[in-house]
Formats: C-alpha cells, structure tokens, sequence
C-alpha cells in the first residue's frame, strides 16, 4: 500500500495487493480487498465495499484472511463513493471506475462494470455484470441495468428505470423496459455542445430514432463512435 497522505479510518480494512494513490480519505468500516488500484483525492463513505470476488456462482469464495484470486478494480481520481456501495473484483476483467464519479449511497456496480469518467450513480442503482457506462451518463434512483447493456455518453436514465436494450448517448430514457423519451439538452448545453448540435439531437430522438448513427454534427462525432464500436451490442 502507498500514499502517505492518505485518511484512513481505524476501523477500515485493507487486504491484499492495495495500491493507493494520495490525498484518499476511507471512512469507518470500509472494506477494500485487492488486487485493487485507486488514484488521487477519492472519498469512501461508511461500509463501501471494494474488491469483494465476483457475484459468480461457479467463483471459488476465499477464506476471510485469504487474498482474492479475481481480476480486479481499478479507481481513477476525484471520486465520491458514497455509504455502503459495493464495487466487485472482476472475472474476465478489471472492473474499472474513470475519474470524478459521483456514486450515490448502496450502488452495487458488478464483476466487468467500466464507467468512463463524469459518471453519476444515484442511490440504490444496480449495474449487472459487464456493463459499460460512457463519460457524463447519469443514473437516477434505483435505476436497474441488465448485464452487457451499454449506456451512452451523457445520457440520463430516470429513477426506477429498467434498462434492458443500450441508451444511446445524450437520450433522455426511462420507463420498463427503458426507452429513449427525448434528448437531455440540459446535459448537452453544460457539457457545451453548440445549439445546432442539440437540436439534431433533439429532432432525432423526438421523430423516433433510438440511435445517433445518423448524426452529422461534429460535435457529435466522439459519442457516435463510441455507440457505433460499443461492446456487445444489443439488437
């Protein structure tokens, strides 16, 4: 473990390959058991869980002082983890988090996940195995992800949805299933994106469309890409 500067509660354990970065604080009774990563300034609530194996039913589950043998967790900086989230090892990869999450308190975020940086997790937000999440994409209360299901770059999914086809980027979805309900322009102007730009947006998705492949817009050109060559793409 490295990182002299780092706050570290009495009550907090750390096992295992641990290697931090500086300026962390680790609230009371967390539990990180590597092999885990973690940057810089990253905040940890009460009870987070980081580096538990992979809710996996054929995953051998280790002794209580025994390392994990899983794939691991890697935490960018500037993070927020709030009380009691769970990030699980990962198995066929390095379950990673970019940099500046907000991840809101009792999100469960499974074996595989990858979230780009800018993500926010609202409170009770489950992300099954092997989701992908884009930079700027934010999850409301108790929205529920179904494995190897894509969310695009700043999209929004309200509370309570459950998303079991990919969101494209900058779409407004909700609903069960989720569905695409219009473009979150809000999240587009603070993300600067021209007036133009939102507008192609906007008409897309309120004549229908469910995909930014037909965007012409350079400034649309990155979050295209990312939905054109995303993994496991859902039909």
């Amino acid at each position: 473990m490295t990182g002299g500067s780092n706050s570290i509660h009495p009550t907090a354990q750390l096992s295992g390959d641990v290697v931090l970065g500086e300026g962390n604080t680790i609230g009371p009774f967390v539990v990180i058991t590597g092999p885990v990563t973690i940057g810089d300034d990253n905040w940890f609530g009460a009870g987070v869980v980081i580096g538990a194996p992979p809710e996996v039913r054929s995953w051998p589950h280790p002794r209580a002082d025994a390392p994990s043998d899983g794939n691991g967790v890697a935490i960018g900086s500037g993070n927020v983890i709030r009380e009691y989230a769970q990030v699980h090892q990962g198995w066929h990869d390095v379950t990673t988090i970019g940099d500046r999450a907000f991840i809101m308190n009792q999100s469960y975020v499974a074996h595989d996940c990858r979230l780009g940086d800018d993500v926010t997790l609202a409170s009770s937000v489950l992300l099954a195995g092997h989701v992908r999440i884009a930079d700027g994409a934010n999850l409301g209360l108790a929205v529920a992800v179904h494995q190897r299901r894509y969310v695009g770059r700043g999209a929004m999914v309200g509370m309570g949805a459950v998303v079991t086809h990919d969101v494209p980027p900058w779409a407004k979805a909700f609903g069960n299933p989720a569905r695409v309900r219009g473009a979150n322009s809000i999240g587009m102007e603070r993300a600067g994106i021209p007036a133009d730009a939102i507008r192609e947006v906007a008409t897309a998705y309120e004549a229908g469309a469910d995909s930014p492949e037909a965007f012409s817009h350079p400034a649309l050109a990155v979050a295209s890409s990312e939905w054109t060559g995303r993994p496991g793409r859902a039909s």
